[in-house]
């Protein structure tokens, strides 16, 4: 009879049996979860589209308020209405200088805050408070009304799924290589498991999946390769970036809406650099 090695992430016991890692079984299933909300939003578009986002976004502000607050003591109800109300309005077509001008307002009213909580007690937080709301904003809600944005252009579409596509593809490749050939430390004070190897492999999935794309859509393979080879780089950037936030306020993940990722800024940390920048090329070029 035939020996046949066990999946990753299996073990054999003493009795010949395969059992399979419930951590791994849980990540497979979030990553099917998530990428059947994501997909079924970005190709549907619409409302849908505008309330996966919405959601998404408004939980992770929920999530990096929750990281913020072991430090400072944060507005996080002004925090999360001006983001409802920043979602909002991008997604029922107002001008964007609306949508910005929500932030200046919610500055406004922590502060207000601030000066509330100094002649009731005697002390203030105004400068933790304001930066640690507004950033939040601003991190978090700010690149999910990009994305909005984005799929209500004409190739909005194909843009969107390019970058979770070729992000995803990045995060799957840098994951796979720095585990089994991983030994030169990338940022290892940050995220002491990533290496310069997985970091590479990740670049050249991405790469490969943005022009992969153009390939199924017939889409001109400049711009989507383009495209995969920026979400590659900076998309890892993104993930150091919320590894140092939960360095420093000490949590392994931000949250555990999805099994086996986390939180949704641990799934999508990348996703927001991504989606910026791609934004910002769309407004300069087009």
């Amino acid at each position: 009879m035939a020996l046949h090695k066990p999946p990753s992430g299996a073990r054999v016991d003493a009795e010949g049996r395969v059992w399979v890692n419930r951590d791994m079984l849980n990540r497979v299933f979030g990553s099917a979860l998530v990428g059947v909300c994501i997909i079924g939003g970005i190709l549907y578009g619409g409302w849908v589209w505008d309330l996966v986002a919405s959601v998404v976004a408004l939980c992770s502000l929920w999530e990096i308020y929750k990281l913020l607050s072991s430090k400072y003591k944060l507005s996080r109800g002004w925090g999360l209405t001006g983001a409802l109300f920043m979602l909002v309005t991008v997604a029922m077509g107002f001008s964007f200088a609306l949508t910005l001008s929500i932030l200046a307002f919610v500055a406004f009213l922590v502060l207000f805050t601030e000066v509330i909580r100094r002649e009731s007690t005697g002390q203030s937080f105004a400068l933790w408070n304001m930066g640690g709301t507004l950033s939040g904003m601003v991190y978090v809600v700010l690149p999910w009304c990009f994305m909005i944005l984005i799929r209500s252009q004409s190739m909005g579409q194909i843009i969107l799924l390019t970058i979770f596509s070729c992000t995803w593809s990045c995060d799957v490749a840098a994951y796979a290589v720095g585990s089994k050939f991983g030994h030169t430390p990338f940022c290892s004070n940050v995220s002491p498991k990533k290496s310069w190897e997985g970091f590479w492999a990740g670049v050249l999935a991405s790469t490969f999946c943005g022009s992969a794309m153009a390939w199924f859509f017939e889409f001109p393979p400049m711009p989507l390769l383009m495209l995969g080879l920026l979400c590659g780089v900076a998309g890892q950037l993104g993930d150091l970036c919320e590894s140092v936030l939960k360095r420093e306020a000490r949590v392994k993940d931000s949250g555990s809406a999805i099994p086996g990722h986390g939180g949704f800024l641990d799934r999508f940390d990348s996703i927001l650099i991504n989606a910026t920048l791609a934004f910002l090329i769309i407004e300069v070029i087009g």
